[in-house]
């Protein structure tokens, strides 16, 4: 089977992702195993078995950890009530909430302090938007459809804001957004552009590589949001597209007919595993890849205080 793969650039880790497994493995060498991270630091199995391997201790709850040890917060942020039960058990957390999360929430709060209604447009139980939820004082709503916007009942149409997840389809918020401000035109919030610039990037790189390719491979897990965007993109360009997590899972008969392939990675996705996904189309004659150009990514983000002095930053 002759074919050629088309990587799309950029892929994989963004800043925040990198900055929250630095925090881990830089804990660890600072602390010691174990080190105690509360749910998934971020969303890919690979990097939470490395780390695992490593001595870190993936909790669901705070409950789990003993008084006083080193708690590390993960990348998709925690509620209020987390952050206080963390003092109160003397808990030593370190916060690696992603830094445009932290945004999220500080806006979040703004526009609760200006008494609005706030609707934060994302996936319920996802863990940003509990944590974010858990940030603001207040009525909140949850929604992700333009139908959802028609449902939505509010005390006061003209106390209104929205924030959203960062790690949406850009698309989608956009048709809510555009929902919101149809049916509350008085309603507060931030710019589009204001989703996670990794988001936006990398599903951009995906729309331009679409007309290229008979076939899309995202690399991720399942339950990365990001990684699902950018797969249901591929399905909206009118092409088969597959969330694969490990070279094991490409099925020859998904390359039958389509020789040329798209492979991207979510933003939680380690490089690594694209290398792993290239041999195993190599192996089924897929043999040649291309880099495609896409936007640069430069973007760096401190570390946490607890951390930094130990870092020299």
């Amino acid at each position: 089977m002759a074919g050629e793969v088309k990587l799309a650039n950029p892929r994989g880790f963004c800043a925040g992702v990198d900055r929250a497994i630095q925090i881990v493995e830089e804990a660890l060498g600072l602390y010691g195993a174990p080190i105690y991270v509360l749910h998934e630091i971020v969303h890919n199995k690979h990097v939470i078995e490395d780390l695992r391997a490593k001595g870190t201790v993936f909790v669901r709850d705070l409950a789990e950890v003993p008084e006083g040890a080193i708690t590390i917060f993960s990348a998709h942020g925690v509620s209020d009530a987390v952050v206080a039960e963390g003092r109160a058990r003397n808990l030593r957390v370190i916060d690696a909430t992603c830094p445009l999360v932290t945004k999220v929430h500080r806006q979040a709060v703004r526009y609760a302090e200006q008494e609005r209604e706030v609707v934060l447009i994302g996936h319920e139980g996802h863990p940003e938007v509990e944590g974010t939820r858990g940030r603001i004082p207040g009525k909140v709503h949850v929604l992700s459809t333009p139908a959802e916007v028609q449902a939505l009942v509010v005390a006061d149409p003209t106390r209104l804001a929205y924030v959203t997840q960062t790690t949406l389809s850009v698309d989608d918020t956009s048709e809510v957004i555009e929902a919101l401000v149809a049916r509350f035109p008085a309603i507060a919030g931030p710019e589009l552009k204001d989703i996670c610039y990794a988001t936006q990037n990398r599903q951009n790189a995906v729309k331009a590589m679409l007309p290229e390719v008979d076939v899309l491979f995202v690399v991720g897990s399942q339950n990365s949001s990001n990684s699902n965007r950018l797969r249901e993109l591929g399905e909206r360009g009118g092409i088969p597209a597959y969330l694969v997590d490990h070279p094991s899972q490409l099925r020859a008969e998904w390359l039958v007919g389509r020789p040329r392939v798209g492979v991207t990675a979510g933003a939680s996705a380690p490089e690594r595993l694209v290398q792993l996904i290239l041999d195993r189309l190599a192996e089924l004659g897929v043999t040649g890849h291309v880099e495609l150009a896409g936007e640069p990514e430069e973007v760096v983000f401190q570390m946490p205080r607890e951390l930094g002095a130990y870092l020299g930053r």
